[in-house]
This record gives C-alpha cells, sequence and structure tokens, in this order.
C-alpha cells in the first residue's frame, strides 16, 4: 500500500495523514494510564481504538498511524514489561489493518523514545537512562515486531536529540520499511530545540538526523508557531518530502487538556502557507481529531 504514497510523494501530491490518536481515544472516554498513557486501549477498548481509525479513514487520512507510540521500548523496559509490548504492538497493528481494509491507506507503525513521565506533566522523568547497546537491542525487538505484524511503513515521532532518536530510527531503517522521521521541537531562551531536551538544539538535530535519509521527515508534536521556523530550519538540510502535523492543547500526564485548541480552518490556512514552503504531507497530532483532517483533506485534495 505504501507505493501509492511513494507515487503521490513523487507526483508532488499532498498526502493527508491521521490527526492525535492517542488524544482522540481519551476524548472518547477511553481512562489513561498513568504509567503508559494510551497504550493500554489496544487491549482494554479495541473497539474505541479501531473507531477512531475508522473515524480517520472517512476523514480522507491516506495513512493511519497504529495507535504504538506509547509502547515505547525504553518506557516498557523500565516498567519491567518487554514481552508485553509486543502483544499490545501485535493488537494495535491489527486493530488498524481491520480498519483500513478495502481501503486506499497505508498503516504505518509508530515508534516513540518516550521514557516514564513525571505525573502532572509532560516532561521525562531523569532518573533511567540506557547505554548505547542495550537502547539499540530494544528498539530493533519493537521494530521488527512491527515489521512481523504487517505494517507499510514506521513513523518516527517526536524524534529529538542526536542519540536515541538516531539509533531508534536506524532500527527501524533496518527492517527495510520505509521510514518517516518525525521531530518534535520547542523553544527555550527564544531558540529552537528538541522537544524536551533544550540540551539538543534543533539546527543540529535536524542536520543529524537528515543524514540518516529516511523516505520523508515531518515536524510533528509541535506548535503551529514554531513549525514554521523549524521546517525553515530542516530545509537547509533535507531536500526530500517534508510532512507538517502540529499538536494544540498541553499534556498533563496521563490527560491531555483540550484547551485553545486550533480551529479546522486555521490549520488550513497554516498548513498553506507550509506547503509553499516545500511540505507536501499534511495531518494533526495530539488535541486534533477528524474534523481538522477532513478540512485538509478538503483544502488539498
Amino acid at each position: 500500500m505504501y507505493d501509492l504514497i511513494r507515487a503521490k510523494l513523487a507526483k508532488g501530491d499532498t498526502v493527508i495523514l491521521d490527526g492525535g490518536t492517542g488524544t482522540d481515544i481519551q476524548r472518547r472516554g477511553v481512562p489513561m494510564s498513568s504509567n503508559t498513557w494510551c497504550a493500554e486501549a489496544n487491549m482494554s477498548h479495541p473497539e474505541v481504538v479501531r473507531e477512531v481509525h475508522a473515524d480517520y479513514i472517512k476523514a480522507g487520512a491516506d495513512i493511519i498511524i497504529a495507535n504504538t507510540f506509547a509502547t515505547s521500548a525504553l518506557l516498557f523496559n523500565a516498567l519491567g514489561r518487554d514481552d508485553e509490548l509486543l502483544a499490545i504492538d501485535r493488537a494495535a497493528v491489527a486493530i488498524a489493518k481491520d480498519a483500513a481494509k478495502g481501503h486506499p491507506v497505508a498503516v504505518a507503525g509508530s515508534m516513540s523514545t518516550m521514557r516514564p513521565v513525571v505525573a502532572g506533566s509532560d516532561r521525562t522523568s531523569k532518573q533511567q537512562d540506557w547505554p548505547e547497546d542495550k537502547a539499540r537491542a530494544l528498539f530493533k525487538r519493537k521494530a521488527d515486531n512491527l515489521a512481523a505484524a504487517g505494517v507499510d511503513l514506521i513513523m518516527m515521532e517526536m524524534m529529538r536529540d542526536t542519540d536515541y532518536s538516531v539509533w531508534a530510527t536506524e532500527a527501524a531503517q533496518a527492517t527495510g520499511l520505509p521510514v518517516w522521521i518525525g521531530i518534535s521541537v520547542e523553544r527555550h531562551d527564544g531558540k529552537l530545540t528538541g522537544f524536551g531536551r533544550e540540551d539538543q538544539d534543533f539546527d543540529e538535530v535536524a542536520r543529524v538526523l537528515s543524514a540518516l535519509k529516511p523516505d520523508a521527515i515531518s515536524i510533528m508534536h509541535s506548535s503551529p508557531n514554531d513549525t514554521d521556523e523549524a521546517i525553515d530550519v530542516l530545509r537547509k538540510y533535507w531536500k526530500g518530502p517534508i510532512g507538517a502535523y502540529p499538536e494544540s492543547g498541553y499534556f498533563k500526564m496521563p490527560d491531555w487538556t483540550f484547551v485553545d485548541i486550533i480551529p479546522p480552518d486555521e490549520l488550513v490556512e497554516r498548513s498553506k502557507v507550509w506547503k509553499m514552503k516545500g511540505v507536501s504531507a499534511f495531518g494533526g497530532c495530539c488535541g486534533l481529531g477528524p474534523d481538522h483532517i477532513i478540512a485538509l483533506h478538503k483544502a488539498f485534495s
């Protein structure tokens, strides 16, 4: 199914991504886990997860992303749940593939470097780190499992540094599947850095991750304002396809707070500006739902 996406990108056509999966699951009343956010929903509420995917397909998404962001190899290792991660991911991919059946839609597996998050915040706990060889092994296990489950591509999401993000991406690329890198940014002292990694200058992150030569690079889970500047920086190093799928609202573990959500028409106007900068894939991340994807599909398809 990824051949359809590849052909669209080659022709310069627009690709529509889905919106925030985890936050839409929460919006539909599924309780979030204090440790693993939306990961448990794949097992406890599979019908709701399927409904979320189905609604994004109905909205016009060309790619849906299985609910595997929060099943981070690092997070589940910290919790002593390595084997459970594999089972949850298989279930998540099966749910997404079932929703996509009969539709010209690619199913992506999501990989993140999410670590334990401090309760009531969106900040990573600083209490645990992993040596490179251990982290690479954990990322490889997850990537191989997603590939075996039958995803069409792997979306690296919330990449933000020049260590864990590189190791995770190389594990995904080793599967032979198409890989998109999604980079998240925020602003510290007026300067763009990796999200939650104020020690990581975004310019350097963009340079290093571009050198990995993925199939596409997106700016994602970033504010619309920061996305503007991040696209300009990324363009210095990356000449391939670019995506943009911002967040709106804010996270206080384990729940997303739906305040000041960007209206669909404003997202479309922002996306038109990004398109003029060379962006060809559009969607939404946390806080953005099917209405946003409907608006993007109408504007660009």
